[in-house]
């Protein structure tokens, strides 16, 4: 049996070449695959923005019918929060039978520990964007979002994510990426060697020059590119597949 991570697929009605990829994945490598596949993780910003499980669209339908394809075959679905897609709820989930997991979640592969995070929180020189979060993540924040009109929902989320390009855009790439020091602190508090998570769009496997060393396994963003790791007995493997476009 073999376990899938995938990342930052960003869905949206604007790539559809994406979405199109995504289902072909599922058949490929989660339902048909020559290894039967036991669970397939969604690391966060699966979608470009979530806005509330009230607001259905033709993309989330279609999406959530083949998620439900995955569960329907036995497999487990693990869904976690990225910094675009927090709002996914519990009915979402229920719909699809998936499960929402906490980001700091810890799993066992081949019997050894494995941190599993979106990955935002480990960019600590993002002290905007930090601040940002600690916002939006508060629960009466959400509330209070989710309580207004959709229309109003949209527009308020069209205008965070245009701030939020105008932001990255002054921002180097090293205080957007990952602090190694974090990381490691992390995996030594976790009592974990392997860290896999997502948010960067940097995929590489980088090995932590802390005493206690380990690994971080990071996903790539679905672009160009698929990225997933699969991990297969005592063996985990990042990997990339073209994506055709439209």
């Amino acid at each position: 049996m073999r376990t899938v991570f995938i990342s930052d697929l960003h869905l949206t009605e604007k790539r559809p070449d994406i979405t199109r990829a995504f289902f072909s994945f599922i058949k490929r490598e989660c339902i048909n695959s020559d290894t039967p596949t036991s669970a397939l993780y969604i690391l966060g910003d699966f979608f470009e923005a979530w806005i509330g499980d009230d607001c259905s669209t033709l993309l989330a339908e279609d999406v959530k019918t083949h998620l439900e394809s995955i569960t329907n075959a036995g497999i487990d679905l693990y869904i976690m929060h990225g910094n675009r897609d927090f709002l996914i709820g519990q009915s979402f989930c229920n719909d699809i039978g998936a499960q929402l997991i906490q980001d700091g979640t810890i799993i066992h592969l081949d019997e050894k520990p494995v941190l599993l995070m979106h990955g935002d929180t480990l960019c600590t020189q993002d002290v905007q964007y930090l601040a940002f979060r600690e916002v939006v993540r508060n629960p009466a924040w959400q509330h209070d979002f989710l309580s207004k009109p959709i229309s109003e929902r949209q527009a308020i989320a069209q205008q965070l994510r245009q701030k939020s390009q105008e932001s990255a855009a002054d921002k180097s790439e090293y205080i957007m990426d990952v602090d190694q020091q974090e990381a490691a602190k992390r995996l030594n508090a976790s009592h974990c060697n392997l860290l896999i998570h997502g948010h960067t769009h940097r995929p590489a496997v980088h090995p932590l020059t802390s005493p206690e060393g380990g690994y971080r396994y990071v996903l790539g963003d679905w672009d160009k590119y698929g990225w997933m790791i699969v991990a297969n007995d005592s063996d985990i493997e990042l990997s990339k597949f073209q994506i055709t476009p439209s």
